[in-house]
């Protein structure tokens, strides 16, 4: 459990859980730290990455209230490369209270922290010189920009040499068109709950546009893992949880400028990115990935948009947006080893 900081600032405890490696690390300097922002499992709090990870990564509370750790065949390799890894709850999550997870400035907080934190932790192989970078896929592709953005600012005192951003949800306004009738539309039911954590006098207005499937989901999502939600939402369309035109809500105040907040790519970031996104991702949309490298670009940040070209297969089943994950990730591991080793990027912004 360490400290961060929510969106207005005040002093929140998150969870989260540090892995020493066995392996020596072999490469340039001393032992680096991989700071991971996890794809969320959902916003109860038993659907903590720690809390699985605790339970032997599989989480089974009975009936639908099961949980698969997917990811976690990515800890393994990184740990094995002599990466120091570290990997956030997010806040409110695992900690009983408010979970902020997808607005920028609370889940970038958590992020950083995490690192801060781990790097205190007594009787560790990491040093005080050790360089950090962040990594993550999807939301936690969200969740890893946002920490690239906002630790020069935040945390100075930290090396950040890199981030890997797989996938992000870049650009939450697209998300819902994206997502209508999708395996993961329960994912919009996450999304309204963080944002009446993030902005609670929000929660009446939301409620009032929402019919009474609308509340029905946002109540199920507030405390249901991914599989569950996926169980019991997959497929449907987004319209008819609310009692007027979707697009129209969104395109009204005041959600509109909540919303345009939680859009990457208004700060540079200092260290350098790769951004990795499939061209037909039906989830997190490729425009989203390549705007937010054309708005980093032209703040003159270093950012390498690796765009995988496998072609669209059952889309709203989601294929598109993780396989890419294993397709790419090695390649991933490889670019976040370079930063730890100093070595030259391979920036393309020339080609945006």
């Amino acid at each position: 459990m360490y400290q961060s900081r929510n969106l207005d600032d005040d002093v929140v405890a998150v969870t989260g859980t540090y892995f020493e490696p066995h392996n020596p690390w072999t490469g340039a300097g001393p032992r680096p730290l991989l700071a991971l922002a996890p794809f969320p499992t959902g916003l109860g709090d038993q659907c903590a990455v720690s809390r699985v990870i605790s339970e032997g990564g599989f989480h089974y509370g009975g009936y639908l209230d099961y949980l698969f750790l997917w990811e976690q065949g990515f800890f393994t390799t990184m740990l094995d490369r002599g990466f120091a890894l570290v990997v956030t709850d997010y806040q409110g999550t695992g900690t009983y209270g408010p979970p902020t997870s997808g607005i920028r400035v609370p889940t970038a907080n958590a992020v950083i922290d995490s690192a801060r934190a781990a790097k205190r932790l007594p009787d560790t192989s990491l040093t005080s010189d050790s360089p950090v970078a962040f990594w993550g896929w999807g939301p936690g592709g969200f969740a890893a920009g946002a920490a690239a953005e906002l630790a020069p600012s935040y945390a100075p005192e930290l090396d950040v040499v890199g981030a890997w951003i797989g996938a992000p949800t870049a650009d939450y306004s697209l998300l819902p068109d994206y997502a209508d009738g999708s395996l993961f539309i329960g994912v919009l039911g996450y999304t309204l709950n963080s944002f009446i954590a993030a902005f609670p006098e929000a929660e009446e207005g939301i409620r009032g546009v929402l019919t009474p499937r609308g509340i029905d989901m946002l109540e199920k999502t507030r405390y249901n893992c991914i599989n569950e939600v996926m169980t019991k939402f997959m497929f449907r369309h987004v319209q008819p949880y609310f009692d007027q035109n979707y697009r129209q809500i969104l395109d009204s105040e005041p959600l509109k400028s909540a919303l345009a907040a939680q859009k990457l790519g208004s700060l540079k970031p200092a260290a350098p990115v790769q951004i990795s996104v499939n061209r037909y991702d039906p989830l997190f949309p490729y425009i989203g990935a390549q705007q937010l490298a054309q708005d980093w670009c032209a703040r003159d940040a270093d950012v390498e948009l690796w765009t995988n070209e496998q072609p669209p297969f059952l889309n709203k089943t989601g294929f598109n947006s993780l396989v890419p994950y294993f397709v790419d990730g090695e390649r991933g591991m490889q670019w976040i080893t370079d930063r730890f080793n100093a070595l030259p990027t391979t920036s393309n912004c020339h080609q945006l």
